[in-house]
């Protein structure tokens, strides 16, 4: 059994990102869920550009940015072994970098994909196939392994409990809902909206109601009032990064909710594990975007001609304010989290909150 049954429609992985007969097809987060549409990618410089412009994002790219290895790999096909590599070392390159503040992560999986493309063709074998059942096995590591972070989390959730979270956690969400559903532990969400792309409205909110939990979406300027007046338990989100020093780096508007909840007595608990790639903080590059889309909603132009935009895509939330980073090992303070990779089972590193 894969490891998205039972899961919401948008975490099902060919509705995510998908290589088939020679194209990727990507579902079009930016206006799902009043259309269902896909965003079909003939070339993987295509599949790149869909990262770029967050026809998917969360963990999405980290499905699309693979299943585009795949067409690339179709695209080479007809060349020799050598040449074939020596393409997809370029594709990688491109997709890999396809958004700043992730490349590191989407280079490890890209790389992943050039092990499994090269030993397939000194087997013989079709790279492109090779590469697609590495991803769903990518996926269903991932899955399992976000499965068991989602144990520690909803562990922290009381039952009939108020949960808030921010932006789109993409897995985690469907998983820690899946894992209240198995433990008949109710609870009932908040969703800030998450401007300029309403991820939390759109994406978070979907996945909940489409699982059967009570979910409410606010606006995101609503979220202190929610804490203190709804008596919201926990606030949680994933994270784009997460530093071994304990910084954690996430939608823009984490650091603001994560001094909200600091104020209000709420804990803080974020889901993944640290990157080893960004031992501090000074290693992420924070992505800016077109500031033209905080003028607007949803396509609707909102201020007038000639007023500026501005638009920092991510936060960083400093590891005073985060009660606990969630793993597959366990909960560990912040400034604990360079233990992950020393001693995932040692208890002295893990907070008891």
């Amino acid at each position: 059994m894969r490891e998205d049954h039972d899961l919401a429609y948008m975490l099902q992985y060919e509705n995510v990102a998908w290589f088939e007969d020679g194209k990727v097809r990507i579902l079009d987060r930016r206006i799902y869920p009043a259309k269902k549409e896909f965003v079909v990618c003939s070339r993987h410089e295509e599949v790149a550009q869909a990262i770029t412009d967050m026809v998917t994002q969360s963990a999405g790219p980290y499905t699309a940015a693979p299943m585009g290895m795949a067409l690339a790999a179709y695209e080479c096909r007809d060349k020799g072994i050598a040449a074939q590599m020596d393409y997809l070392k370029k594709a990688a390159h491109t997709i890999s970098t396809a958004r700043p503040t992730t490349t590191k992560r989407m280079s490890l999986l890209c790389d992943s994909c050039l092990k499994a493309a090269e030993t397939a063709l000194e087997a013989g074998k079709d790279a492109a196939e090779a590469i697609v059942q590495h991803t769903v096995e990518m996926n269903d590591e991932r899955y399992k392994r976000i499965g068991v972070i989602a144990g520690y989390l909803v562990d922290k959730f009381p039952d009939g409990g108020t949960v808030m979270t921010h932006c789109f956690a993409e897995t985690i969400v469907g998983m820690m809902l899946r894992e209240c559903r198995e433990r008949g532990k109710n609870i009932r969400l908040f969703c800030p909206e998450t401007r300029p792309y309403f991820q939390g409205a759109r994406l978070t909110a979907t996945v909940c109601h489409d699982m059967g939990f009570d979910v409410t979406v606010i606006t995101d300027n609503m979220c202190a009032y929610v804490m203190k007046n709804e008596h919201v338990d926990v606030f949680t989100t994933a994270a784009d990064a997460i530093c071994c020093d304990g910084h954690v780096v996430n939608k823009v508007g984490t650091y603001q909710n994560a001094i909200n909840a600091r104020y209000h007595g709420i804990p803080y608990y974020c889901t993944g594990a640290p990157d080893p790639g960004h031992p501090t903080i000074d290693t992420v590059t924070i992505e800016m975007r077109d500031p033209e889309f905080t003028l607007q909603a949803m396509g609707v132009r909102t201020a007038d001609q000639g007023v500026k935009g501005y638009y920092p895509a991510f936060d960083i939330t400093p590891p005073e304010l985060v009660t606990g980073i969630v793993t597959d090992h366990g909960i560990y303070a912040p400034e604990a989290l360079k233990n992950y990779f020393m001693d995932g089972d040692s208890p002295e590193f893990k907070v008891v909150v």
